[in-house]
Formats: structure tokens, C-alpha cells, sequence
């Protein structure tokens, strides 16, 4: 059986990789709607995922969770998808979270399968 590598060793890998730089986001004022989901809602896993995938999904959280409790985090690998789908705006050199997850857009939920779409806006409705 191998032993686990030393501390630190990890980092030594490979020479030629860059870390990622840690950031500190902060939340946007409150700008609450009716249709907006808490970010440990089902239905933010379930139809924010069919839209961008688990990863975007697990690093808009772990950007909220952070942005909660003042910490920072490395640079999300998925910040562009963020950026793009206006889960995360930037100010400068800020990143900038909702305390809340937005509802899907309508052009989002097209990309939902039919049967998704129907199920997220019976969601809505409730």
C-alpha cells in the first residue's frame, strides 16, 4: 500500500500550472423577485443544471456561500458560464452574487427539454 504524499507535495506536481487566483465576491444589493429560488432549492439543481451544467451549477453556490460569509475562493472554473448566463455580474475587479438564484429566463427555459419546461412552470405557478 503507498503512503500519502508529504504536504505540499501536491503543488509540485507540475511545474508549468498556475494557480487559480482567489476572489472574494461580494452580494449584490437585494433586488428580490417572487420567482426567485434560495439556492438550496431543489429546483435550482434540478433546472439550472439541464441549463449549464453541474459544475457552473456547484460554483454559482459555493460563490453565494462565500459572498454569505465574507470569505474568498479560488476563481471558479466556470466563472465565463456565470458571467455569460448573468448569474454573476462583474464591477471592476468585484464579483458581484445574488443572495438568491434568479428564475430561468424565458430563453433559458427553451433550452429545457419540453417535458422540463413544463415541469418548471408548474413550479412557478405553485
Amino acid at each position: 500500500m503507498d503512503t500519502a504524499p508529504a504536504p505540499g507535495a501536491a503543488e509540485a506536481l507540475r511545474p508549468t500550472a498556475v494557480p487559480r487566483p482567489w476572489i472574494k465576491p461580494l452580494l449584490l444589493p437585494s433586488d428580490r423577485r417572487l420567482a426567485d429560488h434560495a439556492p438550496d432549492d431543489p429546483a435550482v439543481r434540478r433546472y439550472w443544471t439541464a441549463v449549464i451544467g453541474p459544475g457552473a451549477v456547484a460554483d454559482l453556490l459555493r460563490l453565494i456561500s462565500a459572498a454569505v460569509g465574507g470569505r474568498s475562493l479560488r476563481r471558479p472554473l466556470h466563472l465565463q458560464v456565470l458571467l455569460r448566463e448573468d448569474l454573476v455580474q462583474r464591477s471592476g475587479g468585484s464579483f458581484l452574487v445574488r443572495r438568491r438564484v434568479p428564475a430561468l429566463s424565458e430563453g433559458q427555459q427553451r433550452r429545457l427539454s419540453p417535458r422540463l419546461r413544463a415541469e418548471y412552470r408548474m413550479v412557478l405557478e405553485a
